[in-house]
């Protein structure tokens, strides 16, 4: 059972990336400081340097929890995600999986080699690979960076909208 959430977390966050490679292609490899399974809650709790690799994917939180009945993720504590030319951090992350749906806070910084897109908060839809970037947003683009209210962001396409 504990390898069954730690592998429904990594597959919340490779849908948070809208990556086109598979998520059973690699084997992964899950490290943390405490694993534990709360009866009372239905949470699995992951504590202290959360580290996820699958193939040339790296996810890393401070701490995670998983709902596998509601397929429900909140990690908190500089969570990171690299993989080929994405970049992306935040300080928390709540994954509704039901829903398709991610919601980042904390301030989010998304970086790929073209754009740089800063914000307090983020909303992505792994349905549509669509990401929305809330609050004291800056979008760097080569030389140009300039604030915006919100900004919408096509992650397959690499295009703003």
């Amino acid at each position: 059972m504990y390898r069954n959430v730690l592998l429904l977390f990594i597959v919340f966050f490779y849908l948070l990336t809208c990556s086109a490679a598979p998520a059973a292609a690699a084997k992964p490899v899950i490290t943390a400081d405490t694993t534990h399974y709360d009866t009372a809650s239905g949470l699995y709790l992951l504590k202290g340097n959360v580290r996820i690799e699958v193939g040339n994917r790296v996810i890393t939180a401070g701490q995670a929890k998983v709902s596998l009945s509601s397929l429900e993720v909140w990690a908190t504590g500089g969570i990171t995600l690299t993989q080929d030319n994405i970049q992306l951090t935040a300080g928390s992350v709540y994954v509704y999986g039901a829903r398709k749906q991610a919601a980042l806070g904390g301030g989010v910084t998304l970086s790929q080699p073209h754009i740089t897109i800063t914000a307090d908060t983020a909303d992505f839809n792994w349905r549509t690979k669509i990401g929305t970037f809330t609050g004291n947003v800056q979008v760097t683009q080569g030389s140009n960076t300039w604030p915006a209210p919100s900004v919408t962001y096509n992650i397959k396409t690499g295009t703003l909208q």
